[in-house]
This record gives C-alpha cells, structure tokens and sequence, in this order.
C-alpha cells in the first residue's frame, strides 16, 4: 500500500477566522446601534442610513452571511481536509471563494444602509448581488464536492454528510427565493405576488435558519466537540436518523410563520405538523452530541472550549423546542408579531451559533499557530460574560413579549379595548428593551476579550500555512457487506442526490398548490392595481424598511379586528410584488391605514408624522424622516416599473407606461394641495407625497366587505 504525502491548506482557515472576527465586530456593533435607537430614536442622528430600519437588515445580514457565514467556511475547510485525508480540491478556488464572499458583504453593506431592498426577510440583498453569491456558491460546491472526490479516506464521516445536505439546500433556496425582475441596477420586484411571495419567502426563511445556520454547525459539532472532549460520538445509529429525518421534515416547517394569516388553512397546517416532528430529530442530534461528553464532564468545568460547546448545543436544544412550540396556533396566538421571537432568534444566534463558533475558533487557533492558548483564563472569562450576556438581553425580551401581547388582547368589563392606543404598549417594556442593550453588550464585551486572547495566542506561535500530512491512497477494490447506509457513505454523487431529493419534495408539495389550485387564492374584484405614485411610495416604504417594524397583516383575532378593522383577505394581495406582511410589531399593523377605514387619518397628519413621530405621537419611538420632505421623487423610471409590473401579471392598461408619469403628477398635486390647504407648505414632487399615497391606499380596497 503506498503512503501518499501532501499537505492541508491552513492558509484559507486563517482567512476565514479573520473576516468572522472582523465582521463579527461590526454585526455586533450595528446590532448594539439598533438595539439602542428601539428606545432612543434620535441615536440615528437624523441620518437617512442610520436608520433602524436601514440598519436592522444589514444587522442580520452581517451576522447571519459575514460572522457565521465566514465561521461555517473556516470549520469546514478545516475539518473537510482532515476528514478526507485530503488537500482542497482546488486552491484558487479556494480563494475565489474567500474574495468573491467578501465582495459580497461588502456589497450588502454599503446598498444596504442606502436604501437598495428587496425588503424579504434574510433575502433583502437585491438581484446583482443575488447572482453574485449563486456564483460564488458554485465555487465552494464545486471545490468541496471535487475535495470529497478526490479523497484519501473511503467513508464520509457524518459531518460531511451535513456539509453536502447545506450545500445542495441552500443553493434551491436561494435560487428559487431569489426569482426577481430586474428593473433598474439595484431594483427589481419578485416574480411571486402576495400570498404565494410570503409562502416561498418563509420556506426559504426558515429554511435560511435551517440549512445555513444549523446544519452545517450540525457538521462542525460531530467534527469539533469529539476533537475536543478526545471521545468518539455518542452513537453512530443515531447519527444517521438525526441526518435524514431533519433534512427531511426541516424544509416542511416554514408556513408555521404564517399561521393565522391569509395563507392556505392546509398549508399551515402542514407547517405546523412538520414542525411537532422536528422535535425528534433535533433533540436527537442534542442528545448526541451532550452524550458524547460522556466520561469528560470533569474537563468541561476547566475547559472553556467544551463549556462553550456545552451551552451552544443546549441553546440549540431550547431553540429546537420552542420552535415547534411557536408554531401551535394557540402559543402562536400569543407570541407571534411580539418581542418573543426577537428573543427567541437570539438564542439560536447568540447561544447555539455564537458559542460553537467561539468554542471552534479558541480550538483552532493554537493549533494552527502550534502553540497553547494565552489565557485559559480570559476564555473562561468570556465564556461567563458571554453567557450573562445572553440571559440578559434575552429574559427581558421573552417577558416583554407577553406584556406585549396581554396589552394588545386585554379588554375592559364593557367591552372596550383597554389599550386602544397602540403606543401605550410599546412605551410599557421600554426597560425590557434597555436591559436588551445591556446583554448585548456584555456579550460584545466578551468577544473583545476574545480577540485580544487570540492576538497574543498567535503572537506567541508560529502560524502553520501548510500542515504536513500522509495518507495511504485510496485504492478503487469492490468492497461488499456492510449496511445500505455504510455503502451510501463510499458514494458522494448518490448521497448528494438523494440529499436533494429529501429537500425537493416538501418545497414543492408546499409551494407548487398554490399556483395550480385557483381557490387557494380567491379573487376579489374590488381589488385594482396601485396608482404609479401608490406605486412610487411603497417602493420607498421598502427602501426605508418600515416593514421591520410595521405588519400589514391583519389576523381574525377580536382585539385585532376592533383595533385595526377587518381581518386581511388572501385576495387583496395579488398585486403585491413583494408581500409587505412584516414579522414583528414594534409599530401598529398598517393594513386598513388608507382613508375611509377604521384608523383612517387625514393626508395633513401622515405628513407630520413622518417629519416628527412626537408630535402626533408623543412617547413614539420611531425616527423622523425628515429627507422625504426634502428629496424630490425620482420618477424617471416609473414607467420602466409600470411596464415591469405588466410583465408579472398586473393589469394595467396596455400602453399605460406612456400615461403613469401624468397620472402620477395628477395624484401627487391632488395630495399637495390638500396639503397647503391647511398650515403644511410643500410641493407635488416630494418624496413625501408618494408615501401618503401609498399609505392611503392601504386596505382600502375592501372597505366594508366580508
């Protein structure tokens, strides 16, 4: 038998840890921003990019793609090598990789700050930016699948089998979520209208949480924890239902964010049943992994590494059962739009995320530089500060969740809401949201403690850019016996096929009904398309990201039927590219906002509004939005948006592009002069204009039918 020698590529490890600290830094940081302007709004500075809701989607993005993106790409190409006996496939790729995916957050840093959205929670990053992450996401497929084929090591250990289920899986989501026409360079609108774009956003969304932040964290558990407690895994067998079942049933499960809205009663009973049964194979992979500490429980007391392993796959077992727990319509009833969700997020990303990654890195980094931690100290210091943190900024939330939703469903003896001011429930857990900022900050603390102990870790070692290795070669023999599965793991172009398969089925029985079955959707005559300044003002409504705090979804709730007006049809979306349904409720559902419903307010107060919250509003939280009184609208490329709204379906005349920028200017003057009717000065051209357009035209539809 021949021994082969080579090496492993440390060099790209080391790459990918940098840019996880580096944008871990600046996630945190726009996070803690954000977290301080929910209760003091004015820490924007009156700046149009500084708002929250500009900066709330770069938050997610930048931990979600640049902090656990780059971390997952770091534990991969580690362990990958190693498992397989292998160098990467390809190391030009390797780095086509790493610079193409920093590009990419760079990209979504500076559009999204500026206004640039598609608004869809998880997928904001608009379409060139999109085929930019499709292509660099080739390139990891194809240099991991080719490092796979090319291996030294004939059975592919169970961490591969979750890197490969990752990479098939998030590329169907992305591309099939991403499905958008372009318009202009940094603007397009969905393909999928209404209740059909809500359904493929929450299957990609929750399969975003699925595929992208816990299955290969999944692979990087099996590959890190044994490494580090030097214990074999817990149980093989187990291993392999963990696997199957989740990828499986996982990708089911995304309608239960829908539940009580305008989407399909079966479909969110679908979402529902799926997710009860992703119980068992989450906790069994917990289970598993806890399990494999077995005999080791007197070194975690000492070692930070496996403490922070320890609370990660704990959080994942808290995250994993209170999802399920959220998606039975009764629990849902009570936390769903509230500051629970919030809390419930964190602990995925705060506590199973954050914590496997900072036990990876504090495992990797002596090693690659050969060398000890500086400070087993400091670690277990971070790992402490980092834990407060996460209690501290997540208990707050879940209690003011259920203040939250006790104020919004509370009515008085004769029958009134008590509450009828949605404001008075927002200024009530104020101090929830100010301990919020605390955690956070604890938590921040404790990855600066972090950083410095890795820098002078390093500095004390010698970095190992290429690890000497040897391997005997595989030799192509028929190997016969063994399990269905064991033979399975000798074959990666069959595995991954049937990898795709389990994903495809539960995607497609879930979103394909939507589109051949008619009365999944029933039509509503009344309904018409937006006016080209409606049309305008909701784009800006995107770009200011009012959605992050705004529902328009009205649920068949009494308090929300007696607040807002009538329950919100599954029709009256069928021209909105994209839905605006929103996930929480910072501010009240907008939904029946338009003149003649229920909350209807004259054009005079929109306007103030949006200038200072305060004044119509005292206690508001939201920021003032003073460009939008002074930036004249852009309607250079109304008709371009007409013709593009034509071409997915919208009804407007033939040849009424050449006719949109005149009714828009009719509309707009209409508004302006009501306006200057009263105390206001301004002009038709403004900005603001088209979003009182847009907000008066809300739910307007409908207005008194059933």
């Amino acid at each position: 038998m021949s021994i082969e020698k080579f090496s492993y590529d440390n060099k790209i490890v080391k790459y990918f840890i940098i840019a996880t600290v580096v944008f871990g830094i600046v996630g945190m940081l726009v996070g803690l921003t954000i977290a301080t302007q929910i209760f003091y709004p004015a820490a924007n500075f009156n700046i149009s990019f500084l708002t929250f809701g500009r900066l709330r989607p770069l938050h997610t993005n930048a931990i979600i793609f640049a902090f656990v993106g780059n971390a997952m790409f770091a534990g991969v190409y580690y362990s990958l090598q190693r498992l397989l006996k292998a160098r990467m496939f390809n190391d030009m790729l390797s780095w086509i990789h790493f610079w193409g995916w920093q590009l990419i957050i760079t990209a979504a840093a500076i559009t999204l700050p500026l206004g640039y959205t598609t608004s869809k929670e998880y997928a904001e990053l608009e379409w060139p930016i999109d085929i930019a992450i499709t292509l660099i996401w080739v390139v990891f497929g194809i240099n991991m699948i080719g490092t796979i084929i090319k291996r030294r090591e004939r059975h592919m250990y169970v961490a591969i089998w979750f890197y490969i289920a990752t990479f098939v899986t998030v590329a169907v989501l992305h591309i099939v979520n991403s499905m958008e026409l372009p318009v202009m360079l940094f603007k397009s609108y969905s393909v999928y209208a209404g209740v059909q774009d809500a359904l493929v956003q929450w299957w990609y969304g929750h399969n975003a949480v699925a595929f992208f932040l816990t299955t290969p964290f999944l692979g990087i558990m099996y590959y890190y924890l044994p490494k580090a407690a030097n214990r074999p895994v817990f149980s093989y067998k187990l291993s392999i239902i963990h696997f199957w079942s989740l990828i499986f049933l996982y990708i089911w499960a995304g309608p239960h964010h829908l539940l009580y809205t305008s989407l399909p009663n079966w479909a969110q009973t679908l979402g529902t049943v799926f997710s009860l049964m992703l119980i068992a194979p989450s906790w069994g992979g917990m289970l598993n992994g806890l399990m494999t500490l077995r005999g080791a429980w007197d070194r975690v007391r000492e070692d930070a590494v496996l403490k922070f392993f320890v609370v990660a796959i704990t959080a994942y077992g808290m995250s994993t059962f209170e999802g399920p727990m959220l998606s039975l319509k009764n629990f849902n009833a009570i936390t769903h739009f509230t500051d629970w969700i919030i809390a419930h997020v964190h602990i995925g990303g705060l506590g199973w995320n954050g914590f496997m990654i900072f036990g990876m890195i504090y495992w990797l980094v002596p090693k690659m530089w050969g060398t000890k931690l500086h400070s087993a100290k400091a670690a277990n210091l971070h790992f402490w500060i980092g834990t407060l943190g996460i209690l501290v900024y997540a208990l707050p939330l879940y209690w003011g969740g259920v203040v939250q939703s006790l104020m919004w469903k509370q009515f008085t003896p004769d029958g009134f809401l008590q509450y009828a001011n949605f404001l008075e429930t927002v200024t009530k857990i104020l101090p929830f949201y100010m301990l919020r900022l605390l955690g956070g900050s604890l938590y921040f603390t404790g990855v600066i403690i972090m950083v410095v102990n890795l820098m002078k870790t390093a500095k004390q070692g010698s970095f190992i850019a290429n690890e000497e290795a040897e391997a005997p070669a595989l030799e192509k023999v028929n190997i016969t016996g063994g399990t269905f599965h064991s033979a399975l793991e000798r074959k990666p172009i069959q595995f991954t096929i049937l990898a795709l398969v389990a994903i495809l089925i539960g995607g497609a029985l879930e979103i394909i009904p939507t589109y051949m079955v008619k009365s999944n959707i029933p039509t509503i005559a009344s309904v018409k398309p937006y006016t080209p300044l409606e049309l305008e003002g909701r784009d800006l409504y995107i770009r200011e990201g009012c959605v992050s705090c705004h529902s328009q979804m009205v649920r068949p709730f009494r308090n929300e039927t007696e607040r807002y007006g009538e329950y919100s049809k599954a029709g009256e979306f069928v021209y909105d590219h994209p839905f605006l349904w929103g996930s929480r409720r910072t501010g009240p559902d907008l939904h029946r906002e338009g003149l003649g419903n229920k909350n209807a307010k004259p054009n005079s107060w929109h306007y103030t509004h949006m200038y200072d919250p305060r004044i119509t509003s005292p206690g508001s939280i939201m920021p003032r939005y003073l460009w939008l009184h002074e930036n004249t609208l852009d309607i250079s490329n109304t008709p371009a948006k007409i013709e593009a709204m034509q071409t997915l379906g919208v009804p407007y005349p033939e040849g009424y592009a050449d006719k949109a920028v005149e009714d828009l200017n009719k509309q707009a003057k209409e508004i302006a002069d009501d306006l200057n009717s009263g105390d206001i000065e301004t002009s038709a051209d403004k900005e603001i204009i088209a979003l009182i357009a847009y907000l008066q035209r809300l739910g307007t539809d409908i207005n008194g039918e059933k």
